[in-house]
């Protein structure tokens, strides 16, 4: 052979080598469905944590202290390897403490709690507008290097949700999938040996991308696209699964939906369709005419060859964000406005379920521990019903995770509390 064919041929093998996925090929996990994953947000920051940014997310804008604050839930924080001096006080005067997402402790801790409980795993999510750069982008990152290895220790699902609330269309396209390409390289999250707890979907790395097709949004179909073609077809950093975040009424095309049909090819492109219905009902009955909704969403799904997971939401309330609103604005009913969610997508065939949020007290949407003896003053917060015990609700999670994979037999009625 001559040497030019041979150079030829090696830079061939060599360009073929450096274009393989770099991906492991599978996973600990090889399928969402079966599982019921939670949101996790990991954003909230104490100002001497290291991070840099202040009270992160338990205030808006100002000086956190009573009257002052955004969150409506306040942790229990017994369990916290590092907790964080607040200017709230319980009612006997006692300093109230907080925890920060930046601490690996807070971390490790809430996934040991998913392995107590049962809950099967979690989506980090990453907000678009946080991950550009700078020091919020450096939280971002720690917290999710934490959630990977703590997802190892405990066994736990693990995936990355894009939030593209805040994207700026096309510019944004690129950070992303650097964004993407830097997770795979230099957190190594998808590439942890074929036992690693990433989540994989129809034998790739699933990733979620939130905020698909909702009216008002300063980002097109279009760029969505270009993301969805890298992450499906990219030689190195692509062959993904994709999840789609859309809106309530997708299929429709109504209410929070843009009314443009092309958001069904683009959902056809995806492997799993996501409905956002936190807060678009307020109570049981209120869910159960949702369900209609909900039964059509599935057999659309179906019928396009798509998987389908339903949201789930334990209550809402918002108001020390929104003052305007009421405090406790969807009672959770001792629970049985989320059972009642969890058994009526089981009970209408979902395969799979995500739970909005693990850690989410600004909406107080929440399903970890709460406070039974919050701060009092100024800033009302919500607590658990007297007889609900702080950990109820991860409790019915884990339930309803036995349930959906048929490990316990399907029961419409709430499960008891442990004591």
């Amino acid at each position: 052979m001559k040497k030019s064919a041979i150079l030829l041929l090696t830079v061939m093998l060599v360009e073929m080598a450096s274009a393989q996925s770099k991906h492991s090929q599978t996973s600990g996990f090889k399928s969402y469905k079966g599982l019921i994953m939670a949101g996790y947000q990991g954003w909230f920051n104490a100002p001497d944590d290291g991070a840099r940014r202040g009270w992160n997310h338990y205030v808006a804008r100002g000086k956190f202290g009573p009257g002052n604050a955004k969150v409506d839930l306040w942790p229990e924080v017994k369990e916290y390897q590092k907790v964080y001096q607040t200017p709230f006080s319980h009612a006997d005067g006692t300093p109230a403490y907080l925890f920060s997402s930046y601490d690996a402790s807070t971390v490790d801790l809430h996934f040991k709690w998913m392995k107590e409980y049962g809950v099967d795993g979690v989506f980090v999510q990453r907000f678009v507008g946080q991950v550009r750069q700078g020091r919020n982008r450096n939280h971002n990152n720690r917290v999710l290097d934490h959630a990977l290895h703590a997802s190892q220790k405990y066994g736990r699902a693990i995936s990355v949700m894009y939030d593209l609330s805040g994207m700026r269309d096309s510019i944004d396209v690129p950070m992303l999938i650097n964004d993407w390409k830097n997770l795979v390289d230099s957190l190594k999250i998808t590439s942890r040996g074929n036992s690693q707890t990433y989540v994989y979907h129809h034998g790739k790395p699933l990733v979620a991308l939130w905020g698909v097709g909702f009216a008002g949004r300063k980002y097109t179909l279009r760029s969505i696209e270009r993301v969805m073609d890298f992450l499906k077809n990219d030689p190195e950093y692509g062959g993904c699964s994709i999840l789609l975040g859309v809106p309530t009424y997708w299929r429709e095309l109504g209410k929070d939906a843009e009314k443009d049909p092309r958001l069904y090819d683009i959902l056809r492109k995806a492997d799993i369709v996501h409905p956002w219905t936190v807060g678009r009902f307020k109570n049981e009955s209120g869910y159960q005419e949702y369900q209609q909704v909900q039964k059509a969403d599935l057999k659309w799904c179906k019928q396009n060859k798509l998987d389908y997971v339903p949201v789930v939401f334990p209550g809402f309330t918002w108001h020390n964000m929104y003052p305007q609103n009421p405090t406790d604005q969807i009672p959770r009913n001792k629970g049985a406005f989320f059972w009642r969610q969890l058994s009526g997508a089981i009970g209408a065939g979902a395969e799979m379920i995500y739970v909005a949020m693990f850690d989410e007290i600004d909406e107080g949407t929440a399903i970890f521990k709460i406070s039974k003896n919050p701060p009092v003053g100024q800033s009302p917060f919500v607590t658990f019903e007297k007889d609900t015990p702080s950990d109820y609700y991860l409790y019915l999670t884990g339930f309803a995770a036995k349930m959906l994979r048929k490990e316990i037999p399907f029961q419409e009625n709430i499960p008891a509390p442990i004591r």
